[in-house]
C-alpha cells in the first residue's frame, strides 16, 4: 500500500502512529514502546486452537530479532520487558524496531514522506542520524519499504498544530502560545508565535511520566517489603484508573501518587524558569500519555493562563505530524 505521508512518534512509552485511510478518514495505532528480544521458539503456536493469538510481529534489525506489537507482555523476569529510557533512544535498535513494526501493523509499503518527531532537547543533535537511516529501501525481516523523504519536527509541533485546528483565529503570527508534552520519559515545552519557535524559550528535560511510576514502585516496595520491577503495569492501572494486582492484593495507587508531587513540581519549576510568567501567552496546550498527571502542577504554575488538554492526548503529536507532512507535500506539489 502507497500513501503519501505516514507520521510516526516513537515515544519513551508508547509508539503511536497516523495516516490518511482510502476514505479520507484519518487511521491511528498505538502500541507500547517494548521491544523484548523474541523467543527463540514459539510454543503459544501448540494452543492456537485454544489460546487467542497476540498481535506481535517479529522485527530483525541487525539480525536480531525484537518482538513489538499491541499485545507484546508488560512484565518480564526482573523487570527486562525491552524498554529502553536513554537520551540517545532515537539511534538505538530499540528505535528502529518500534517504527518497523508501526508501518508493519498500518500496512504501507510505499511512502512519499515519513515524519518523525524528537524531544526538543536532543532534535539538531539526531534529526540528521534520524534521516539518514529511514530513508530509502528498508527490510526489517517482513518484505521492503520504501521511504522517498523523512522529516524530522520538534514532538510538541504536532500537538501545537492538531491545537490550531480548533481554534485558527487564535494562532496568527503575534500569537504566543506554549505548549507543553508530557511523555513518558521527558517533558518537553515549545514556545511558539503564530508557528514559529523560539528557541530561547523552547526545550525539555529527562522526567516524563516514569519517574512518577517509578517513584511509586519505590514507595510500594518500602511497604510491601517486596522489590517492584512492574513498572509498565503501575502505567497501565493509573490510565485506567485500576487498581495495581501486587502478590494477591489489589493497591490503591492514589496516595503515591499525591507522594509523588514533589517530582512533578521540579520538573514544572525548571520550565517555569525557562518560559517566564506568560503575560502574553494565550494558551498552555497541554498533550502527551503523562498530561493528566503533569495538568494540576501547571495550571497552579500558570493560574491566569489558558489551560487546554487536547482530546486523546497520547495521539496527538502524530496526528499534528500527520498534518505537518501533508502540508509539505501539497506545497511541494504547487511549487513542483
Amino acid at each position: 500500500m502507497k500513501t503519501p505521508v505516514f507520521a510516526v512518534d516513537v515515544g519513551y512509552g508508547n509508539t503511536k502512529y497516523a495516516w490518511r485511510a482510502a476514505s479520507g478518514t484519518i487511521a491511528t495505532g498505538m502500541f507500547p514502546s517494548l521491544a523484548p528480544l523474541a523467543a527463540s521458539r514459539a510454543l503459544s503456536t501448540y494452543g492456537e486452537h485454544v489460546l487467542a493469538a497476540r498481535k506481535v510481529v517479529s522485527i530483525t534489525i541487525d539480525r536480531i530479532d525484537y518482538e513489538v506489537g499491541p499485545d507484546v507482555s508488560l512484565t518480564a523476569a526482573y523487570g527486562n520487558t525491552g524498554r529502553a529510557l536513554t537520551d540517545d533512544f532515537g539511534l538505538s535498535d530499540n528505535y528502529a524496531a518500534l517504527l518497523a513494526g508501526a508501518l508493519h501493523f498500518s500496512g504501507v509499503t510505499r511512502i512519499e514522506r515519513l515524519v518523525l518527531g524528537l524531544p526538543v532537547h536532543n532534535l539538531k543533535r539526531y534529526e540528521a542520524a534520524l534521516k539518514e537511516r529511514f530513508c530509502g529501501t528498508l527490510d526489517f525481516g517482513q518484505g521492503n519499504i520504501t521511504v522517498e523523504k523523512v522529516v524530522v519536527v520538534p514532538q510538541p509541533l504536532g500537538s501545537l498544530i492538531l491545537a490550531s485546528a480548533n481554534r485558527q483565529n487564535e494562532f496568527g503570527r503575534d500569537s504566543a502560545h506554549l505548549v507543553v508534552d508530557v511523555g513518558y520519559f521527558t517533558t518537553d515545552w515549545l514556545y511558539a508565535n503564530g508557528f514559529s519557535m523560539d528557541d530561547r524559550r523552547s526545550d525539555g528535560v529527562p522526567g516524563g511520566a516514569s519517574q512518577i511510576y517509578q517513584r511509586i514502585a519505590g514507595l510500594i516496595a518500602r511497604d510491601e517489603g517486596e522489590q517492584v520491577d512492574d513498572i509498565e503495569r503501575i502505567d497501565k492501572a493509573m490510565r485506567e484508573r485500576a487498581p495495581f494486582f501486587f502478590y494477591g492484593r489489589n493497591i490503591d495507587l492514589a496516595p503515591y501518587l499525591e507522594q509523588s508531587r514533589p517530582l512533578v513540581a521540579r520538573v514544572v519549576k525548571e520550565m517555569q524558569n525557562n518560559v517566564g510568567r506568560l503575560t502574553n501567552v494565550r494558551s498552555v496546550i497541554l498533550s502527551g500519555g503523562g498530561a493528566a498527571l503533569y495538568a494540576s502542577e501547571i495550571r497552579a504554575a500558570f493560574p491566569r493562563v489558558l489551560i487546554e488538554v487536547i482530546d486523546s492526548p497520547c495521539l496527538a503529536n502524530a496526528r499534528g505530524f500527520l498534518a505537518v507532512g501533508e502540508a509539505s507535500v501539497a506545497r511541494d506539489r504547487r511549487n513542483g
